[in-house]
């Protein structure tokens, strides 16, 4: 969706035979769902706590968690560390005040009740300086969100002051994505709208890495594509097959075997997920200018198949936890 412009395509489906399409489950949902799951195998949950510091080596890490109610502090030693913070969560030795640019992405979500969206839609968003989707969860409640230019934000909000920078997104995707109008009008947004950033995409997984890096942590692609989450639990499976399937374990306090390990699994990822990476990287600067994303438009209208083909190449067709499977067992 592009201004007044649709263009519907038939995604393709799964290579999963048992699961050939996707569902859509809230965050909030999930997220407890993955926490019971947790608990249920015998994972000991530390929440609300925030990590302090974190040092020492593969054998010997040492971290310190704070208590974010009560201040109490504790001290927990690992044999093998694994990094799975989100976007705006980073290790304390990776934090850093970022300068601001105006090419920085600005990401906002909102969900809304009483939306209007055909059944099986997923529509993706372009605009000038930014990109965004919608989707329909469960219970009809319809998820908004999009990335934005920082330049361009900030320009929106001088011409329209006394808004906060959630209404003024909202007013401009109503005004430049009919689309967006078409299913809002009837809507009401449940709650404020929710803001973070700025995005930093990139890949930051490295094999000589003494962390195991998952999800986010090991790189974050631009969110047009809706791969966060796939990545996220993928790249999980994946290092976990490393882990347990990398042979013989000496002892995990074995320096070399973690070494390899992680060698091993970094040229895993790279080969099952930089591809995506990179697409939707492409696909974002396309969908952000207008100047590159009209003949786009014109291109898909001629050639619709270019949308499924897109998300096949994007992953959306297949699993690792699959093919994987698939290929080990002629192994």
């Amino acid at each position: 969706m592009r201004g007044t412009l649709s263009i519907v395509a038939k995604l393709p489906p799964a290579d999963d035979g048992l699961h050939r399409w996707g569902r859509a489950l809230g965050r909030d949902t999930l997220d407890e769902l993955l926490l019971e799951q947790a608990r249920s195998r015998g994972v000991h949950v530390m929440q609300p706590w925030s990590l302090q510091s974190f040092e020492g080596g593969p054998g010997k890490w040492r971290c310190e968690v704070r208590a974010v109610d009560t201040k109490a502090v504790l001290t927990l030693r690992a044999l093998v560390a694994i990094d799975a913070h989100g976007s705006w969560e980073p290790l304390p030795s990776d934090r850093f005040q970022q300068a601001c640019s105006g090419s920085d992405l600005l990401a906002f979500k909102a969900n809304f009740s009483g939306a209007s969206l055909p059944t099986g839609l997923l529509p993706v968003l372009a605009f000038e300086g930014g990109y965004g989707g919608m989707v329909m969860a469960e219970q009809g409640v319809l998820t908004l969100a999009c990335c934005v230019r920082r330049d361009r934000l900030t320009a929106l909000r001088r011409a329209s002051p006394g808004l906060s920078a959630g209404e003024v997104v909202e007013s401009l995707l109503n005004r430049e994505c009919a689309g967006v109008q078409a299913a809002l009008l009837s809507a009401r947004r449940i709650g404020a709208w929710l803001a973070a950033g700025p995005l930093v995409p990139g890949i930051r997984l490295r094999a000589d890495d003494p962390v195991f890096r998952i999800g986010n942590a090991a790189a974050e692609a631009h969110p047009i594509i809706g791969e966060g989450m796939s990545m996220a639990f993928q790249s999980a499976w994946l290092l976990c097959t490393h882990l347990i399937g990398a042979g013989a374990q000496p002892t995990l306090r074995d320096v070399t075997w973690q070494r390899a390990v992680g060698q091993a699994y970094a040229k895993d990822w790279h080969r099952q997920f930089a591809r995506r990476l990179r697409l939707a990287s492409a696909f974002a600067h396309l969908a952000m200018r207008p100047a590159l994303a009209s003949p786009l438009m014109a291109l898909i209208r001629v050639w619709p198949g270019l949308l499924p083909l897109g998300a096949t190449l994007g992953g959306k067709t297949r699993c690792i936890t699959t093919t994987r499977s698939t290929h080990d067992s002629h192994l």
